[in-house]
């Protein structure tokens, strides 16, 4: 099965999408807790700050002032999730980077013989699933496709190998 996607339509650069190197992205989300959290739109720079300050000052409360065996842990916490967990990725980076024409209104997911046509507003939201209990999807991928508000989180979009602009 061919593991790379193409971008192609109304855009003004036709791109391909390697899902393989996905895992390696900062950008990555948690798909086994990315529908079920709640989602706040605006986060206040001050609440985010005191947060991240809280976060640090009960870090050291509780484990104190050695930074060594705490990051060979985190280290090992975070190389489990990635060998565990199930990953997405949102698509309105790579549509950004496709430039897609003033008169394009829609976006088309190939599935093998089935297309689904989204419009270009709603695809902004989109989120590609990209692993699967830390497992590429090979049998049924590249990507599953979910829509961003959750509702197709339990029957996504599957064998998507191909994104039409129109």
């Amino acid at each position: 099965m061919e593991s790379i996607i193409r971008i192609e339509g109304k855009v003004q650069f036709s791109i391909t999408l390697d899902p393989g190197v996905w895992i390696f992205d900062d950008r990555r989300l948690d798909l086994d807790t990315y529908f079920t959290e709640q989602k706040s739109e605006e986060l206040d720079e001050l609440e985010a700050y005191t947060k991240a300050a809280s976060k640090q000052w009960e870090r050291e409360i509780s484990e104190g002032a050695i930074q060594p065996p705490t990051l060979k842990t985190e280290r090992r916490f975070k190389k489990e999730q990635l060998l565990t967990g199930s990953f997405g990725i949102k698509f309105a980076p790579f549509l950004q980077n496709a430039e897609p024409h003033e008169d394009a209104s829609s976006i088309v997911f190939v599935c093998g013989e089935q297309e689904v046509e989204v419009a270009i507003d709603q695809a902004q939201d989109i989120i590609f699933g990209f692993s699967n209990k830390g497992k590429p999807l090979k049998e049924d991928g590249p990507v599953h496709v979910y829509f961003g508000d959750g509702s197709n989180q339990h029957t996504p979009l599957k064998c998507v190998n191909r994104i039409i602009v129109k």
